[in-house]
């Protein structure tokens, strides 16, 4: 039993860290919010994503996850997903261009306001993501079948839900305590073209999941007996 419970455990730490290292939204968001409020974005980033999985892990072991396995619903997802990190996007790169990007002074990190944007942020983020609900809608699903339903029962889930989060708390907050540590001697103009850098690969990624939300309705679309 313990060791079928670490093997579910390393699985998942092992598949998450491979999508936490993956350039996306999350991790640029997470570079954001380091920067402009300390290296504490980074877990408090981690949780609000966390939350969410757990809400999603729980849909997938109560069978709800067909639901949303439809183009219709990944039309949705990327329609609204890309909508909502282009507006994240142009806020960033907003921040950037004003003439004093808001730097906080050393030793200052998370006092100008309160840090539950980051966590908050961390779920939406990841929800307006639609590649990742089909990671877990795929990948995610897969794995939790693997040792869900078993013998394990509901301490396989747990075992690749913490595996899982656990690569994402440490690669998150790795990212953000770099960011912060070099924050403290960045210069304006550097802290600038790091929001602007975010800012233009959230431009590109929310452009992305824009069109193939739009792709993927118009192939429903097409295919109704009204489209065709």
């Amino acid at each position: 039993m313990l060791t079928d419970l670490s093997l579910a455990f390393s699985a998942s730490f092992v598949v998450g860290l491979s999508g936490a290292l993956a350039p996306g939204p999350l991790l640029a968001f997470t570079i954001r919010e380091a920067a402009r409020h300390g290296w504490t974005a980074g877990p408090l980033v981690a949780a609000g994503h966390a939350l969410l999985e757990l809400v999603v892990v729980a849909l997938l072991v109560l069978g709800l996850g067909r639901f949303f396995q439809g183009e219709g619903a990944r039309g949705v997802l990327g329609i609204v997903g890309g909508g909502v990190i282009l507006w994240m996007a142009w806020g960033t790169v907003r921040a950037a261009l004003r003439e004093s990007p808001d730097l906080l002074p050393v030793g200052g990190e998370g006092r100008r306001r309160p840090m539950g944007g980051a966590l908050l942020g961390g779920a939406v983020v990841s929800l307006a993501n639609p590649f990742w609900s089909l990671w877990w809608l795929t990948v995610g699903a897969t794995l939790l079948s693997r040792f869900y339903p078993g013998p394990l029962g509901l301490g396989g889930v747990g075992a690749i839900y913490l595996g899982h989060i656990l690569s994402d708390f440490l690669w998150y907050s790795g990212v953000a305590l770099a960011v912060a540590a070099g924050r403290r001697v960045m210069p304006r103009p550097a802290y600038a073209g790091l929001l602007l850098a975010c800012g233009a690969f959230l431009a590109v990624m929310g452009g992305v999941f824009l069109y193939t939300g739009i792709r993927a309705v118009g192939a429903l679309v097409n295919a109704s007996p009204v489209g065709g």
